[in-house]
């Protein structure tokens, strides 16, 4: 049978395809890629021009194209230069060897994990206190919003000379770095989560002469989970970026973050991209982890099927 007789009332396969979301995703990596081979492509040539000039070499536009994918240190590398990159630091040595990108991703995600963790119980806690305490609400909050106009690059130096002049060094200051970037999206969820519950289900509640612990934890905190994990899968992307980013001023020799600054200074562009290209791979299965850990929540908690 071909895929155009199927049964009656089946769908083919181009059919379901064109139903879910295969299809256009597949057509948009396509399209991606296509711009990214082109691009190595313009940005490349020039060099490679230049050195046939000097060589007073000939070329063909075949070789232009094809010496643009195979450079050893391209402006833009090609995918697949990136993929046997990739193939080579995961797949092709031990994970304990510091050339393994599952090595330094192990360094990086410990940071993040930690950050995250501290980030969480420090929104959290934020959150409940400016809902609970209207002078918090009026003098914490509006700092809380002006930390995050300070750039995380200027605080990072500062905050990692300061933390090694009284002995913290490693993971623990990476891991507050993380951390200030992660609390503000869950502080600011949780304030709107805390405060979503309906008027008429706060005054139902003081009809039956509720303490303030019993509402909070019967009505807002109930309320507020669904804010709390939106919030928690924008902070655990902003934790793996904070972690990152604190290994860059300590001149760390292991992390992502080290894997980036080697990789700037040899010129080794493929390194770099295979580097971001696992980061993003982390920040993605982060996401995916904690939206998996929403439905389970919600699920059990009657809020979602």
């Amino acid at each position: 049978m071909t895929i155009d007789a199927a049964l009656p009332g089946e769908k083919t396969m181009f059919a379901r395809a064109m139903d879910g979301r295969g299809l256009p995703l597949a057509t948009v990596i396509l399209v991606l890629l296509v711009l990214w081979y082109a691009g190595a492509v313009a940005l490349n040539a020039p060099v490679l021009l230049d050195k046939y000039k000097r060589q007073n070499t000939d070329w063909t536009v075949t070789q232009l194209v094809d010496d643009s994918w195979s450079m050893d240190r391209p402006l833009l590398p090609a995918p697949h230069q990136i993929v046997v990159e990739l193939k080579k630091s995961i797949f092709d040595r031990k994970i304990t060897s510091k050339r393994s990108l599952v090595y330094h991703s192990w360094v990086t995600i410990s940071s993040t994990l930690l950050g995250f963790l501290f980030g969480t119980v420090l929104g959290v806690v934020l959150a409940v206190g400016i809902v609970h305490v209207r002078a918090l609400d009026r003098s914490l909050l509006p700092w809380v919003i002006a930390s995050q106009t300070i750039p995380i690059l200027a605080i990072a130096p500062m905050v990692i000379v300061v933390l090694g002049a009284v002995g913290l060094t490693g993971l623990v200051p990476k891991a507050l770095i993380s951390m200030y970037l992660c609390f503000f999206p869950v502080t600011i969820g949780m304030v709107k989560g805390l405060r979503s519950p309906d008027p008429m289900q706060m005054d139902l509640m003081r009809t039956y002469s509720a303490s303030s612990w019993q509402v909070f934890w019967k009505l807002r905190w109930p309320s507020s989970v669904p804010f709390l994990f939106a919030s928690l899968k924008v902070a655990v992307a902003i934790s793996l970026v904070g972690a990152i980013v604190a290994e860059l001023p300590t001149g760390a020799s292991a992390g992502l973050g080290a894997r980036l600054l080697v990789g700037s200074y040899y010129g080794q562009t493929i390194q770099i991209w295979a580097a971001l290209v696992v980061a993003s791979a982390l920040a993605g299965t982060l996401v995916a982890l904690m939206s998996m850990i929403e439905k389970i929540a919600l699920r059990r908690m009657g809020v979602a099927a």
